[in-house]
């Protein structure tokens, strides 16, 4: 993740949908938001509904 160069299918990414494993795709990019998740401001339900896909839409709607 990050700029390690690794690829990841949204196969791979949707394995990883919970609170204690939590992945999120923006613009192409993996992140592991698993440690965010206790101090985002509007509250972990909001990043988990986005967890395992592909959340570009749902991120710049919020943060755009």
């Amino acid at each position: 993740m990050g700029g390690d160069g690794k690829v990841f299918t949204l196969a791979e990414v949707s394995q990883h949908s919970s609170s204690q494993d939590c992945w999120i795709v923006i613009d192409g990019k993996v992140y592991d938001v698993t440690k965010f998740l206790d101090d985002h401001p509007g509250g972990d339900e909001v990043i988990l509904t986005s967890t395992g896909k592909d959340a570009t839409d749902d991120f710049e709607g919020f943060a755009g």
